[in-house]
């Protein structure tokens, strides 16, 4: 079968935004709610803008499914814009420096930047938050835990306990509007947006991923394009205003020894039957992740986002029609979205280790996928005294 893919369409004052999946298998029940919720998760978040107390996102499934249960055939969802006046929305020919919109107007040849940023916009990532909640559905048959939290805002750095639990992450980041699992810095990061929101300003921060449940073996090291860590950092890094991604110590590895990098291999025969089966670390520096492929063990991915492109207080730029030095245009926006951000980390995330498993696991229909699996997972277990043939 073909692997899984996704497509978006739309832009952030369009009708609605679209998103083509293709390559689930065939007898997926797919969970709607997960999806809106999600979808509602992203557009939470203390710092959001105007456009949030307008937008009400909810996905409709066009096509794909038979009562709730995938057909095999490709997946069409849809998510509407209540403000769609891109045809009435004024001009903009001031572009905002750390935006698309110089770089997309002379791409395209127009002084108008408005071309650039409807498509350019982070709205766009309604779309691919739907894709991944979609790929949750999948990732959950099998175990597989996806969560994404705020661990850095405006130089305000949480504190996660590195052995917490899905659930603990889970119930600890949902009691708060930062979506931070650190109760104790809630109130000064809230504290440091109402600063910068006063001062017209922004303010970006560092969000995290951790997934569990994952077996080792997801990617590969025999392709450079299909090596797991490659494929993460790609996919969180087109994520808009994202300027940097790290696994696991990330840099830091860079300034320390390999003694105190690399994650020492034990074995313990009680976890046998765990995703790990039975091969444990004390540490988890690489992140989960080794030679392009997952170990067993959590995965963590970071991601930086810089402070939002559009401020209200202005910057210096260039009038595109006159050529005269300018300050920005002010388009209706966020005074901080790392929140929202941990949101959609999360879920692109979750859909590129669910194109991981059928890469692995692939099937037609789930009992095909569940079949390739128990067979693996029968396999792992039974070395050393099974060879591969």
């Amino acid at each position: 079968m073909p692997g899984l893919s996704y497509r978006t369409a739309g832009e952030s004052h369009g009708k609605a935004l679209t998103v083509l999946v293709e390559g689930l298998p065939a007898g997926l029940a797919v969970d709607i709610e997960l999806i809106n919720r999600e979808l509602r998760r992203r557009q939470g978040g203390y710092g959001r803008g105007g456009r949030m107390n307008i937008e009400k996102d909810k996905a409709n499934m066009l096509s794909g499914l038979r009562r709730g249960v995938t057909i095999g055939s490709p997946l069409v969802l849809q998510i509407p814009n209540r403000d769609h006046r891109i045809d009435e929305a004024p001009e903009i020919n001031r572009p905002r420096p750390g935006h698309a919109d110089l770089a997309g107007s002379l791409k395209w040849l127009t002084t108008d930047c408005r071309n650039a940023l409807e498509r350019a916009s982070a709205r766009e990532t309604a779309a691919r938050v739907a894709a991944g909640a979609l790929a949750k559905s999948l990732l959950r048959q099998f175990d597989v835990q996806c969560v994404g939290f705020v661990v850095e805002l405006g130089g305000i750095r949480a504190s996660v306990a590195d052995d917490a639990s899905a659930d603990q992450l889970i119930a600890a980041r949902d009691a708060n509007e930062l979506y931070t699992p650190d109760a104790s810095v809630v109130q000064a990061m809230i504290a440091a947006i109402r600063e910068a929101e006063q001062a017209g300003d922004t303010l970006g921060g560092v969000v995290e991923l951790r997934a569990f449940g994952l077996p080792p073996g997801l990617g590969t090291c025999t392709a450079w394009q299909d090596k797991l860590d490659g494929r993460l950092m790609q996919a969180v890094g087109s994520i808009q205003a994202i300027k940097g991604v790290e696994v696991g110590l990330g840099f830091e590895a860079a300034r320390r020894p390999g003694s105190q990098v690399h994650d020492a291999i034990h074995f313990d025969p009680a976890q046998r039957d765990r995703p790990n089966f039975g091969f444990v670390r004390k540490t988890n520096n690489a992140g989960g992740l080794e030679g392009g492929m997952t170990n067993g063990q959590t995965l963590i991915v970071r991601a930086a986002m810089k402070p939002i492109s559009t401020l209200r207080q202005g910057m210096d730029s260039v009038n595109l029609e006159t050529l005269h030095a300018e300050r920005t245009d002010y388009e209706r926006s966020d005074v901080c979205a790392v929140p929202a951000a941990s949101v959609v980390v999360e879920n692109i995330v979750a859909f590129e280790l669910a194109r991981a498993w059928l890469g692995k696991f692939s099937g037609d229909t789930l009992r095909e996928v569940r079949a390739a699996y128990d067979f693996y997972a029968a396999a792992v277990r039974s070395l050393p005294a099974a060879q591969p043939e």
